[in-house]
């Protein structure tokens, strides 16, 4: 056994199975194999069982990936400590953000970090799923939930305020809702999907009610949902700084500010997948997301 053979080895589990693992490495599965089985020749016990679809260690091969994965990773941070000598930071990074904190937040800060650190690399995703990161796809995520998912290292980065709100001028005509069974009554605009039912759940203090909407106008797209609520399109259910600005200017009124309202979760989290190697370059996005995000929910 070799230290190339044994970087193979964590890759093919990483990836949870061969044919994943040899588009990773840009090799034949059946090359792939190959390698696998002459490692287990040379060990002399079987490592891993495999099926079609998926890959399941024995009890030597979970010892050899933990070994395997702290020799790789040691490997890559020499090459990187190398390569990096004399030289500013750089690197290349996959980052997920959600769609509407995302666009109207976040991308402020990045071109700030980009500013700050020219040769790193980013693209760039808004998405709001969450299996992205899991099919190792992206090396950061930041997603709006209740619960980060067990398998992942998660920071909470800020708490997420839902709004009810519409145009001063849709207000004027139409009186906001001074209780949670008005709002049903009432065109919403939010991301949830048109013409299916939501499910809102709204707190104050110990009490918790369950409310159930009919969105009319739904988007993914929160500057859409912005421009929709201030053309007087019925009322905004969206988070807070979404219209936070308006709100400032008088351009849009709030109700039911009493309430705290979740729509798919008021938690904010930056996600990573615990096995992964993290550069440098990663390490100094992280801090600098994370700084940036409790700054601004200070």
């Amino acid at each position: 056994m070799d230290a190339h053979s044994l970087a193979l080895f964590v890759d093919i589990v990483e990836a949870g199975n061969l044919s994943l693992a040899a588009r990773n490495m840009k090799m034949s599965r059946a090359n792939v194999s190959y390698h696998l089985a002459q490692m287990e020749k040379s060990v002399g016990m079987q490592l891993m069982r495999r099926t079609t679809r998926r890959v399941e260690l024995t009890e030597v091969g979970q010892r050899l990936y933990r070994h395997g994965r702290v020799i790789r990773d040691e490997v890559l941070a020499a090459r990187e400590t190398v390569a990096a000598f004399g030289k500013g930071l750089h690197g290349a990074l996959r980052l997920s953000l959600p769609t509407g904190f995302g666009h109207m937040v976040m991308s402020d800060w990045l071109i700030e970090f980009k500013r700050l650190y020219p040769d790193i690399s980013l693209d760039v995703l808004f998405d709001n799923r969450v299996d992205d990161l899991l099919r190792e796809e992206v090396d950061v995520a930041v997603r709006v939930m209740s619960d980060p998912p067990q398998q992942m290292v998660a920071v909470e980065l800020a708490q997420v305020r839902y709004v009810v709100c519409a145009s001063a001028d849709y207000a004027r005509v139409h009186p906001l809702p001074s209780n949670l069974a008005q709002l049903a009554d009432m065109p919403v605009i939010t991301s949830a999907v048109a013409g299916r039912d939501l499910r809102v759940s709204a707190y104050q203090g110990a009490e918790r009610r369950e409310l159930t909407l009919h969105p009319t106008l739904a988007s993914e797209n929160f500057q859409f949902l912005r421009e929709a609520i201030l053309a007087g399109l019925g009322a905004g259910l969206v988070p807070d700084y979404v219209v936070g600005p308006d709100v400032a200017q008088g351009r849009v009124v709030t109700a039911l500010q009493d309430w705290r309202l979740s729509v798919f979760g008021t938690r904010m989290f930056l996600l990573r997948m615990p096995d992964r190697y993290q550069t440098l370059a990663t390490r100094t996005l992280v801090d600098f997301l994370v700084a940036k995000a409790r700054a601004w929910a200070a």
